[in-house]
């Protein structure tokens, strides 16, 4: 399993990464999807909406489960990964590049700074 030291994480295993100024992208952790099995569908219907940290942003269904889908910090969704609708797949595949779910215009980078950083998360899935 791999955690890039690059993206902050959470203790629902999504992580995020700040991009360009406040812009950042989102998905769920290669321990995450490696839980969950083969990706059969991604559902994010939250796009334009601004929600609070920890508010459920969307749903990810593997063959067995559907999981809740976690915002690390305040924001609003602007984008969903197009490509995850004909290839959820990539979730498992590359969960830390194609395989990102949104995109979010954060409402405070700092709020990032409260979230773990690789080897605290690395400790707490161990």
């Amino acid at each position: 399993m791999s955690f890039p030291s690059d993206l902050k994480y959470t203790k629902d295993h999504e992580w995020i990464k700040l991009v360009e100024g406040n812009t950042a992208l989102i998905g769920i952790t290669d321990f995450a999807q490696g839980e969950l099995g083969d990706i059969v569908y991604v559902d994010i219907t939250t796009v334009g909406k601004a929600l609070n940290a920890e508010e459920i942003f969307g749903t990810v269904e593997a063959v067995k489960t559907v999981s809740d889908l976690f915002l690390p910090v305040a924001g609003t969704v602007e984008e969903v990964n197009s490509a995850l609708e004909n290839e959820p797949e990539l979730v498992n595949s590359d969960p830390y590049g194609k395989g990102w779910m949104v995109k979010l215009t954060v409402n405070n980078p700092a709020d990032l700074d409260g979230l773990m950083d690789a080897a605290a998360y690395a400790k707490l899935v161990g």
